[in-house]
Parts: C-alpha cells; sequence; structure tokens
C-alpha cells in the first residue's frame, strides 16, 4: 500500500492524540513471538525490559536493531510521526529502545501509571491468548493531577498504538491468558540534548553501549554527533 493509503487506515481515538494504524500482519506476529520464545528457552541471559516491567525482551539482545527496528522507524513511522507528532521531534527521531514485554495471571498482570523515555512511543500488541488489559490514558506528564479521568484503549492484534511519551499511561489486569507487547520508544536527540525528558535539565552525559538513552555527545573528528549517551541525573 502507498504512503496516503496508509495514512486512511491511521485512527483517531478516544484518548487526545492517540492512534491506532496496522503494523505487523497475523502471521508474523505469531513468528516474531515463535522466535521470543526460542530465546528464553535458551537461557542465554537477558536484561529486564525496564525498570517497571520483570518479564520481557530486549530486542537489541538478539540483534534486532539495525534491520528490523531501525528500518521499522526510519522507513514505516517516521514519515507518520513526521506528521502526527512535528512537535515532538517527529521527523527528526533518530533513535530507538525497543523491546517486548510480557502480561499474564501468574507474573506481571498490570503496569501502574506512568510515561515513557521517549519522545512518541509505539505499543503494539503481538497477540497471545489473553482478555481484558486495555491501556488507558491520563493527561501529559506536565498536565498530570491526582485522581484525574482517563480514557481506556484497547488493544488488537498486529496493530500498534502511537502516543507522545509524556503522556501518562498504563494497564490494566488481565483477566486470563497472556499477552505480548512490542514497545518502542522513539527518541529525538535534537530535542533531548536541550533538556532530558526524565529530569527536565540539561543532561549530563555519561556514555552508554548502542543508541543509549538517545542523547549525542559533541562531534567526533568527521563533525558527526557521538551516539550512545545516556544522562547521569537520571
Amino acid at each position: 500500500a502507498d504512503f496516503e493509503g496508509l495514512l486512511d487506515r491511521i485512527q483517531s481515538l478516544p484518548a487526545q492524540r492517540v492512534y491506532s494504524l496496522p503494523v505487523f500482519t497475523l502471521d508474523f506476529c505469531a513468528q516474531l513471538l515463535e522466535e521470543l520464545d526460542n530465546f528464553q528457552r535458551s537461557g542465554l541471559p537477558t536484561g529486564r525490559p525496564n525498570t517497571m516491567n520483570n518479564h520481557g525482551v530486549l530486542l537489541n539482545e538478539l540483534g534486532f536493531d539495525e534491520r528490523f527496528v531501525t528500518t521499522l522507524r526510519e522507513d514505516y513511522l517516521q514519515p507518520i510521526t513526521s506528521i502526527l507528532y512535528p512537535d515532538c521531534g517527529g521527523l527528526g527521531l533518530d533513535s530507538h529502545k525497543a523491546f517486548v514485554v510480557k502480561y499474564a495471571t501468574h507474573q506481571d498482570r498490570d503496569l501502574s501509571f506512568h510515561y515513557d523515555n521517549a519522545e512518541v512511543t509505539l505499543n503494539l500488541s503481538l497477540g497471545k491468548d489473553f482478555s481484558d488489559g486495555n491501556l488507558y490514558f491520563g493527561d501529559m506528564r506536565q498536565d498530570a493531577v491526582s485522581g484525574g479521568e482517563s480514557v481506556e484503549v484497547p488493544h488488537q492484534p498486529g496493530y500498534g498504538l502511537l502516543h507522545r511519551g509524556q503522556h501518562c499511561h498504563g494497564a490494566l489486569p488481565i483477566a486470563s491468558g497472556e499477552r505480548c507487547n512490542l514497545i518502542v520508544w522513539m527518541r529525538s536527540s535534537q530535542l533531548r540534548n536541550h533538556q532530558c525528558p526524565m529530569c527536565d535539565r540539561l543532561p549530563q552525559l555519561e556514555n552508554a553501549d548502542g543508541y543509549g538513552d538517545g542523547f549525542t555527545g559533541p562531534p567526533a573528528p568527521d563533525r558527526r554527533p557521538q551516539p550512545g549517551n545516556n544522562c547521569s541525573l537520571t
């Protein structure tokens, strides 16, 4: 399908500036889940996907960053985010952190209210058999108030939800089964080099592996910014 045809399939959801769009076929979702299951059964060491989820996989540990997630971000998502989120660095999302999280009745059942270390987030349901467990969205972090209203948004396997990283959200408990979600935190070094989105200060950089947290250091002799930095203040 062409780009205009894809735009026609993007659905605006009740939560402000949250959109649903088709990303993967169900067959591809099943193949990716099988590959993730094989990796977890291998017994190879793996890190936690993030500080809130206990169960899942970092995709860079499988070598999926360059040929899979980077291509997804640059060729498929960035043309869309440049239109939907120009104020969030949508055209300049030059790095990411990608991981799969797993929810199950005997493991992590839900996820508390939070915001992401991202300018724009893709949250995609890969499926498995489950019931309940919808996402819910509140205010932006800068406007969040205790006890504010939230909007519930259902998940559909193969479809992704796009939202601003600073948009506070959570996941309701699943009632049965198991659900896996692919999360891509997309980041703009042009924005976060001036202000860290987690501490709201000018970042103090320290070296990190891969993309780090999306900050870029001083240019190298070839005048290219150096990727792979974290903010030591967060």
